[in-house]
């Protein structure tokens, strides 16, 4: 690893695309998408232009928990393929200059790991250690702490009388980080997996693993960075890799270390600040409210100057658990295309790593099913909740409608044959209903399209240096209407402006814009550039 660190990494200006597996292309006709289906596919992600690929989860899983559960880090699950489908997976991506990074789950595994079927049997067993212990009697819990998905957080196994700790699932004990053989065993694995030519690493939940569940600390414990710098130590810096840290709880402060330049943690972190905004204050994600526009340019401001020159960002709208940008912030009916261009433009325009959810280039919609439709285990138990609670159905299924996580979960809509041209079979989900209109086949060739508009925002992060490097200043900070930010290097300067709602409004930047080229737009003419149409964004440049 070289030591200066203001040599630009190849992540740097390369742009990930995300794959949920189990939606992308099913290639066997069970309605299940895999591996081999992934590389059908690689040919349309070459042409897209991306860089790398973000599997979710594909090591071999019961299950439980959508694959973030892990029985075996060293197998795939048959439901993907095997891990010579992975590996002809990261020899064809190669040849599209495309890198695959693994989701791992390092927190907890699976309870039907091999570690953790030894862990139980006996308090002396080699691998009782693994995990994380308590003694106690049934029904005393060691204390009061809660599960994330609800519940308690401790598990009685009868056979040693002791509790085992879990922050997810009772199917997902967490792993005893503190136990410097379980950091060996993982150590060995990603070692293994970079062997086999892995281009890097999304760690789920990963400010978890220095938990004290006696104190009641979760994220954030005190041994978290001297864990990560160990493990970064020990494999990540042994390659050329791209690492990404999903951290809940982390705040630009944290996220310079995270991201610290030296590589001595991960390349970059995902926060979820922005993310959080349109719900009501102190409340869940399924109490909606309106998106306050103002403090999510400030949130962006904020993590766009503060990381600048001392750490990295990393740039997303949506993901597997995240409803579709263009349904949930943009206007997915009369101004879907130029509102799906307007959300790229904005967000490629800053700086950091851009990361596209597959069929976010296409504009792709949330769904608006019946809930025995849905798949997903959070919203049939949410349902289950609040109807009991007295909720009106109307407002639940309103809820669900805006923030399910099966919205990203529908299969990728690749032309207008039948299921979309996703399986041959049933799938595993319903398709979107809209298909035969939102589709890959009618975009790729189309100048025009919401693909070719991401096409041309990814190409620019190779070509133009102040893309990756520039400094970020948020302009018209007060404007309830534009979001609006201003990118500069010793040579460049970008200007990016975005009508963030559907009414046109006076552009108050004319004067700045003169002299600068119109790199792109979402709107095939401007007749006035004085207004800015519903949604219109526009990215200026200027040598």
């Amino acid at each position: 690893m070289s030591n200066n660190v203001t040599e630009k990494k190849w992540w740097q200006s390369a742009v990930v695309y995300q794959i949920y597996p189990k939606s992308f292309q099913d290639s066997n006709g069970d309605g299940v998408g895999d591996l081999r289906g992934i590389m059908e596919r690689l040919e349309y992600l070459g042409k897209l232009g991306i860089d790398a690929i973000w599997l979710s989860p594909v090591c071999k899983s019961p299950q439980a928990d959508n694959g973030y559960d892990i029985s075996d880090y060293q197998d795939i699950d048959p439901m993907f393929g095997s891990v010579e489908d992975m590996e002809a997976l990261i020899k064809e991506a190669k040849k599209h200059n495309i890198r695959i990074i693994m989701d791992l789950v390092l927190n907890h595994t699976s309870n039907k790991h091999r570690w953790f079927e030894e862990a139980k049997k006996s308090k002396d067993n080699p691998y009782h250690d693994y995990y994380v212990w308590r003694d106690g009697e049934e029904g005393v819990e060691p204390n009061d702490m809660k599960a994330v998905f609800g519940g308690s957080a401790w598990e009685w196994v009868p056979e040693i009388k002791q509790y085992y700790f879990h922050q997810f699932l009772p199917e997902q004990p967490d792993l005893n980080w503190e136990n410097p053989q379980v950091r060996k065993e993982i150590y060995d694995m990603i070692l293994w997996w970079m062997e086999k030519g892995v281009g890097g690493f999304r760690l789920d939940v990963i400010d978890q693993i220095a938990k004290e569940p006696d104190k009641k600390i979760t994220i954030n414990g005190p041994r978290l960075h001297e864990y990560f710098r160990e493990m970064s130590k020990e494999t990540f810096q042994k390659g050329d890799l791209i690492t990404v840290g999903e951290a809940w709880g982390a705040d630009p402060e944290r996220a310079k270390l995270y991201s610290n330049p030296d590589g001595s943690e991960f390349s970059m972190v995902f926060q979820f600040e922005h993310i959080g905004l349109d719900q009501q204050e102190g409340k869940d994600k399924w109490d909606l409210a309106p998106l306050p526009f103002l403090k999510l340019k400030q949130i962006m401001n904020r993590w766009q100057t503060e990381l600048y020159n001392c750490g990295w960002n990393s740039l997303f709208w949506n993901n597997h658990d995240l409803p579709r940008i263009v349904s949930r912030w943009g206007n997915d009916k009369e101004y879907r295309v130029e509102s799906a261009k307007m959300l790229a433009i904005l967000l490629h325009g800053m700086q950091g790593t851009p990361y596209i959810f597959e069929g976010e280039e296409l504009g792709m919609t949330n769904v608006r099913y019946n809930i025995e439709d849905y798949r997903d285990v959070e919203i049939q138990n949410v349902y289950k909740e609040r109807i009991a609670a007295g909720y009106d159905k109307e407002d639940v299924m309103n809820s669900i409608y805006a923030k399910g996580r099966d919205n990203a979960r529908t299969p990728m809509q690749w032309d207008d044959t039948e299921n979309a041209g996703f399986t041959t079979g049933t799938p595993w989900i319903k398709v979107n209903d809209n298909y035969k209109t939102i589709n890959a086949k009618s975009q790729v060739d189309d100048p025009d399209s919401i693909f070719n508009c991401y096409r041309k925002l990814v190409s620019f992060r190779k070509e133009y240096p102040v893309l990756v490097d520039g400094s970020f200043k948020l302009l018209l900070a007060e404007d309830e209407n534009i979001f609006a930010y201003e990118r500069k290097n010793a040579d460049e300067t970008l200007l990016v402006v975005c009508n963030f709602y559907g009414n046109t409004v006076k552009m108050p930047l004319t004067e700045e814009t003169e002299d600068m080229e119109l790199l792109i737009s979402n709107y095939k003419e401007t007749e006035d550039s004085s207004v800015l149409r519903p949604y219109e964004a526009r990215m200026y440049y200027k040598k």
